[in-house]
């Protein structure tokens, strides 16, 4: 027994030991192990929290912006709590920070402005959601669902599969096209061009026929078949149609070629040619033909 105190003591005597003055206040050892282990398990056991919450929320269909909203939030209050009672603990002031904030503060002006734009930018985001996670959107020449929005960057899923990170003050500076916005309806069109001399208005009946027997077809607003042009080489239809977005299918490029393998059954059965490029050649003058019998050279 005596030995387990001799050795708490020396063990207090230790942890006691005075390392440096920080203006007036003496910093000991215990001071700096306890700081450091406060930021690691309150930054664990914050993360726990936030996990589990998000998993309750998500059990109770709680939309995806909101509970990431409230994660980052947490995440953020805790950050600054945890680093004031760590301060705290060192016997740090605020005031002592005064100088070195103005420091950091113009640094970050000049060197940090884009990571301070994109940090602002995506908590407009999250909170005016203009772009929401798992909306389609349209930007910069590709089509993806959005993932994540993240503090400094969003990540949008392209279609082929490829993961765009994209800054978030690129989505607020530019042109976004969101096409699930307000709803998941979109309107799509399959084109087919038919050889000149055929039933036109027959045509469109079985272009409107294929488009409508499709099941992911919106029956309101209905399809409407356009007779678009008079082409170089075919008389040009449209068939519109509306379907709705599913974030796990819905595949666009599916329902179209659906379509398109019906409106060729169709034009088969009624004997409509879909037009293929067509040129007449017009020689003047006379064209004559020789037969050239010499022996191929060896």
């Amino acid at each position: 027994m005596e030995y387990f105190k001799s050795l708490w003591a020396q063990v207090s005597g230790a942890l006691s030991t005075e390392l440096f003055v920080f203006g007036q206040s003496p910093i000991t050892l215990s001071q700096v192990i306890a700081a450091p282990m406060l930021l690691i398990i309150g930054l664990l056991l914050v993360r726990i929290f936030e996990r589990r919450l998000s998993r309750v929320m998500r059990n109770r269909n709680y939309d995806s912006n909101l509970i990431q909203l409230i994660r980052r939030g947490i995440y953020v209050v805790a950050i600054i709590c945890l680093g004031l009672i760590a301060l705290g603990m060192l016997n740090v002031p605020l005031g002592a920070f005064t100088f070195i904030s103005g420091a950091i503060a113009i640094g970050v002006g000049f060197g940090a402005q884009a990571i301070i734009n994109n940090f602002i930018s995506g908590w407009i985001l999250m909170g005016e959601r203009p772009i929401r996670i798992g909306d389609l959107l349209e930007f910069e020449g590709f089509l993806g669902r959005v993932e994540a929005i993240n503090t400094r960057s969003t990540r949008i899923r392209r279609i082929d599969g490829a993961d765009i990170v994209t800054p978030n003050s690129a989505l607020l500076e530019n042109t976004v096209i969101n096409w699930t916005l307000a709803d998941s309806n979109i309107r799509t069109s399959v084109r087919v061009g038919i050889a000149y001399g055929s039933p036109v208005k027959l045509a469109a009946d079985l272009m409107d026929q294929a488009a409508k027997e499709q099941k992911n077809i919106e029956s309101d607003p209905p399809t409407m078949v356009v007779f678009e042009d008079f082409g170089d080489n075919a008389l040009v239809l449209d068939v519109y149609f509306w379907t709705m977005l599913r974030p796990g299918g819905g595949d666009l490029r599916k329902l179209r070629s659906d379509i398109r393998f019906r409106i060729e059954e169709l034009f088969n059965e009624n004997n409509i040619v879909v037009a293929f490029p067509q040129r007449d050649v017009h020689m003047d003058g006379q064209l004559r033909l020789t037969r050239d019998d010499s022996p191929d050279p060896i």
